[in-house]
């Protein structure tokens, strides 16, 4: 057993979490099939998995965009030194692939801070809908590139506010 290292002044050790939807209500959904309802269409040969995210995207004549973002891992151990946030709309990520990979969440409302972020990691099949105004972290994918289908807002109308933690205040991911 590795003895316990103090983390320096202003950094916070983040420690991911399974994800699951009890665990991550509090800032969006959970997109996944496991357990959830469905019902037989296409007589019989498909299976609807219907409603999985509360898609919010129309405020301001806003409009649905779908898009594929390609992510890339990240060098270890991560410094996190910013978080985004959507204050318009909601923002879902649903891999293209079954590969695990790594979310870093704060609340919605004031500016986040390294003591407020919870890291989940999630089974590979899971996807996430991030709830208006929650605070993320960009896609942290672990070894290998990844592709994630991006549901989103699209509209004349900024739609990222970034946040940066104060000089020598960081939330480190190993």
């Amino acid at each position: 057993m590795e003895p316990f290292v103090e983390p320096a002044p202003g950094f916070v050790t983040l420690t991911p979490q399974s994800l699951s939807r009890e665990a991550f209500a509090p800032f969006g959904d959970v997109i996944e099939t496991a357990g959830r309802d469905h019902f037989s269409i296409n007589d019989g040969y498909a299976d609807r998995f219907h409603n999985l995210a509360d898609v919010d995207l129309t405020e301001a004549d806003g409009k649905p965009l779908l898009s594929i973002f390609r992510a890339r891992p990240r060098p270890r151990p991560l410094q996190v030194d910013m978080m985004e946030r959507h204050p318009m709309s909601s923002q879902a990520f649903i891999p293209l692939s079954d590969t695990p990979f790594l979310v870093l969440v704060a609340p919605a409302g004031e500016a986040p801070s390294p003591e407020n972020l919870t890291l989940f990691c999630t089974n590979g099949c899971q996807g996430v809908n991030f709830a208006r105004g929650v605070w993320h972290f960009p896609l942290l994918v672990e070894k290998v590139d990844q592709e994630f289908l991006v549901v989103d807002r699209g509209g004349p109308e900024q739609n990222c506010d970034l946040h940066y933690f104060a000089d020598g205040v960081r939330g480190v991911i190993e």
